[in-house]
């Protein structure tokens, strides 16, 4: 796999035309976001001049005014961006993907199944609304695996019957073939309880945990700072997981510093990474040809596609017999 100097020069010599193009569509971008913000303003001040001593922000009709280009607003800039992000996703990611593998298939408009989401155990509350993009199936390494960006919501209501949406998980999500065999459930999830409550209290709600399957201790004290593991069959769980597979883990931790979730179902490992946000999406108020900015798209191809070799999801450590 191509290293993060080759994806970084890639980037810059081979699509540089490419980059300069969409850097002067995201400019005229900013330049109407800018003209809209400024009529906004003028409106603003011609409502309060005409409404004189009835000026108020909490009047009706200033709120009417602020509400009504808001709305108005984020049409147009929804409108604006879209032939954007889809140029982006044409002529930068597509080319990075098959710099780092001719053989990987991108898709932006899909999203990987809510099947394999559910499957994965990681999250238990019921799914509402399930979104995403950005899809990319393949084999890394010989492993086969796919990923994309992901959005799980749930739904609930207050007293008052009033509608309000909650996200269960953003962020990307992966799946990949794991090298044995296992009949248990291992689920492995950040450890908020022990970060915020510390080791005696934070392990006793762990294990009361109504939710999931036994907890299971393990013997790496760094480990369990950061995460909690759950598995229907403690002595599967400690093979799956050995002092390798956890430092493994751990690495991989601290090189994305975004909430991490695991799990070990059905001969695969699915993998969450809590990031908040789409990752493929182009900068609007940030150029394409910062050195930051490109970055942090060759950094995250590198790590999402390195997660085969960081995890050496491809060494055959037991047999799949």
């Amino acid at each position: 796999m191509k290293s993060i100097s080759e994806l970084t020069d890639f980037y810059y010599k081979e699509l540089y035309p490419s980059l300069n193009e969409l850097e002067t569509a995201r400019k005229q971008i900013v330049s109407h976001l800018k003209w809209y913000g400024s009529m906004g303003i003028v409106v603003f001040i011609i409502v309060a001049l005409w409404m004189e001593k009835n000026f108020g922000l909490f009047h009706p009709l200033m709120m009417g005014v602020v509400i009504g280009f808001i709305a108005i607003a984020s049409i147009a800039y929804r409108f604006m961006i879209s032939g954007y992000a889809k140029d982006f996703k044409a002529k930068i990611i597509t080319p990075l993907f098959h710099a780092i593998d001719p053989h990987l298939l991108y898709n932006p408009e899909f999203v990987i199944s809510q099947h394999l989401f559910e499957r994965s155990d990681l999250f238990k509350h019921a799914i509402d609304r399930y979104s995403g993009n950005d899809y990319v199936k393949g084999l890394v390494e010989g492993v086969p695996l796919e990923f994309s960006d992901v959005h799980a919501e749930y739904q609930t209501r207050d007293s008052k019957g009033r509608t309000q949406w909650h996200t269960l998980f953003r962020g990307l999500f992966l799946v990949a073939e794991f090298n044995k065999h296992f009949k248990a459930k291992t689920v492995v999830l950040p450890d908020q309880a022990e970060k915020t409550f510390g080791s005696l209290i934070g392990g006793w709600l762990q294990s009361i945990n109504f939710t999931r399957e036994g907890l299971v201790r393990l013997d790496d004290p760094e480990f369990e700072k950061h995460f909690v593991v759950y598995g229907s069959d403690p002595i599967e769980a400690r093979y799956i997981l050995t002092h390798s597979m956890m430092k493994r883990i751990l690495d991989f931790q601290r090189r994305v510093s975004h909430p991490l979730f695991v799990s070990f179902v059905h001969n695969h490992i699915h993998v969450g990474i809590g990031t908040g946000k789409d990752l493929f999406e182009p900068a609007v108020f940030t150029s394409l040809l910062d050195y930051k900015q490109a970055m942090e798209y060759v950094n995250t191809l590198q790590n999402t596609i390195g997660l085969v070799e960081e995890l050496k999801l491809n060494e055959k450590l037991w047999s799949k017999s």
